[in-house]
């Protein structure tokens, strides 16, 4: 169940909206990328519902390469830009609300975690492409399109955090689990917010903890990266109690959904679908 929940986390419903005094709950704001087809962004445009004069910004290659390549291969980002978002401003304290289509690597949680690090808040946002992608790329245009939405200014040494906090989480993930990276890191940062360590040390006794608490084996290597990541993240003026209370916000959304009836309704149809093949495949033995 808990591997069939995470599933549903990346195929599913997420995040959220942004608020400020220049933007007013509703408005939507789309980000494409720069080597879409004139067709794929027609399709991208419909398939987001979006109208006509929706305000759209253009997130390029270079960009991408700009805020990824110190922290995956360049071969890995591409020479293409192709992951689209809509983002739609929600109400104050709605918390962020995330939702994927073609996205591979990048799950929902860890899209949640790494906005907050860069102080996204109330916000709706769905990340989708033309086709099957990393998703490695979609955070990029998410913040560019949340500064020019809210006109906050977000300082470019949190920009590069949150992009080496996505993608740390994402490469533990291919490691340990994705839910259980997402669930270290979240964990993590709840108790950075409350011990506020003060040096590198003190993080690795708190990233030693909570890998302890959560019976998840790390590595000296994985150790130091996430010791590194942190240290970065405790150097920048973050509003740690805004972060907890958005990832809080998040939980609470997955939560309500797959209890509610439609969530209820999904799950057993998911349920019905893996019971069938594995009927099928008993079948074969009969």
């Amino acid at each position: 169940m808990r591997k069939l929940f995470s599933l549903l986390i990346i195929v599913l419903f997420s995040l959220g909206t942004v608020v400020s005094a220049d933007s007013v709950p509703g408005d939507i704001i789309v980000t494409l990328g720069e080597n879409l087809t004139p067709l794929q962004k027609e399709q991208l445009l419909k398939e987001m519902d979006v109208p006509a004069d929706v305000q759209t910004i253009t997130v390029s290659n270079a960009e991408e390469h700009q805020y990824l390549g110190d922290y995956i291969p360049k071969a890995q980002i591409g020479t293409n830009a192709i992951s689209s978002s809509k983002i739609t401003t929600a109400e104050s304290g709605a918390g962020l609300n995330v939702e994927t289509k073609n996205i591979t690597w990048v799950s929902k949680e860890m899209y949640t975690n790494a906005l907050t690090t860069a102080s996204v808040k109330d916000a709706e946002i769905y990340i989708t492409a033309p086709f099957k992608v990393s998703g490695t790329a979609a955070l990029t245009g998410i913040i560019k399109a949340y500064e020019s939405t809210t006109g906050e200014k977000i300082p470019e040494e949190q920009k590069q955090v949150a992009n080496e906090e996505m993608v740390t989480t994402a490469k533990l993930g291919d490691e340990i689990g994705q839910e259980e990276a997402t669930n270290l890191i979240e964990r993590i940062k709840e108790e950075v917010a409350v011990q506020n360590p003060q040096t590198i040390q003190e993080i690795k006794v708190i990233i030693n903890n909570i890998s302890n608490e959560l019976n998840i084996q790390l590595s000296d290597s994985q150790r130091d990266q996430l010791a590194s990541l942190f240290d970065k993240m405790k150097n920048l003026n973050i509003n740690w109690d805004q972060v907890n209370s958005q990832i809080d916000k998040a939980k609470e959304q997955w939560d309500s959904f797959k209890s509610s009836e439609e969530g209820q309704g999904i799950l057993q149809s998911i349920l019905d679908f893996l019971q069938s093949i594995v009927d099928a495949i008993a079948g074969l033995f009969k």
